[in-house]
């Protein structure tokens, strides 16, 4: 199976003196998929990154990344973008783009070129001579993911990546990686942005003080917290539905009401219900299925949210 994975991670464990930040972990990345990493803050996300980068040693377990232990011909394919950004702010653009990427095994005139093409993607080819320090936040945070993505690698391991981006180029970021991800790429991604996890993520692992909480499909994931409940939106006297045992306004921060149900009663009964009912229209009708924030919340609070 590793040779097969991005990442396949078996039974890792880290300690630092009597703290363990990250206790019997298991899990794997594959190609062609966005997998999220979330938790809670000192969960041992960080620790686990850096553990698959071997910029740190677990205590014991194994790590494989493209099926083997990390090489340095390994490393030249990983692109990482850390939450702590690492840009030389008093150098020109285009220059730090050309030396990052010849560290990364490119000539400087391909270097250029894709350096080039991407500040032209970013809308930032007017500042390819000016200082990093010259840059606002939001563009500093684009020249650092042109940076994560200039060598072309085959994974991605990003930790916050639309931190202080507005609207617009949230979506341009978003894009580049759907795009990564559709030519075989594999991005792990660490936020706290459970919204892009929804919109983006095909799988996900959650831990909490060092292990594993969640893990498989984000949408499995969503079905399996979802209540005995459905959501509808119209008018009518939903308490008089057969099989409704109570109603509940404006539930899960949507629009609408949730129908909590009898244990034996079935979405369908309902609807087959309202159908026959004169008295009902419904504008929407869908399960109450909560999002990752409401799970987020939920499943992390148990240990004290640390």
């Amino acid at each position: 199976m590793a040779a097969h994975s991005a990442i396949h991670i078996e039974r890792i464990n880290k300690s630092y003196g009597d703290f363990r930040a990250v206790s019997d972990l298991s899990f794997a990345v594959q190609h062609g998929e966005i997998f999220a990493l979330l938790g809670p803050n000192g969960a041992g996300k960080s620790t686990t990154i850096r553990m698959i980068l071997d910029i740190i040693q677990p205590d014991s377990g194994r790590i494989a990344v493209f099926g083997a232990p990390l090489t340095d011909a390994a490393r030249n394919r990983i692109g990482y973008l850390p939450e702590e950004r690492g840009l030389y702010k008093s150098v020109p653009v285009l220059e730090m783009l050309v030396y990052l990427g010849r560290l990364k095994g490119l000539s400087g005139s391909e270097a250029k070129k894709r350096g080039l093409a991407l500040l032209e993607r970013f809308e930032l080819a007017e500042y390819a001579r000016k200082k990093v320090s010259d840059l606002s936040k939001g563009m500093q945070q684009k020249v650092q993911f042109a940076v994560t993505i200039l060598h072309e690698p085959d994974l991605i391991i990003i930790d916050e990546p639309f931190s202080g981006l507005d609207p617009v180029n949230r979506l341009v970021i978003k894009n580049l990686l759907l795009e990564f991800r559709q030519r075989g790429g594999a991005v792990v991604m660490s936020t706290h942005q459970m919204n892009q996890v929804e919109e983006m993520a095909d799988r996900m692992l959650m831990i909490s003080r060092g292990q594993q909480k969640l893990y498989g499909p984000v949408d499995d994931i969503r079905r399996q917290f979802a209540l005995h409940a459905i959501i509808v939106q119209g008018s009518g006297d939903w308490s008089a539905l057969p099989g409704v045992v109570r109603v509940e306004p404006g539930s899960n921060g949507r629009d609408g009401v949730t129908l909590h149900l009898a244990e034996k009663t079935t979405a369908d009964d309902v609807l087959a219900e309202i159908a026959r009912s004169r008295n009902t229209r419904i504008e929407k009708f869908e399960l109450a299925i909560p999002s990752l924030e409401d799970i987020f919340i939920r499943v992390a609070g148990k240990d004290g949210g640390q």
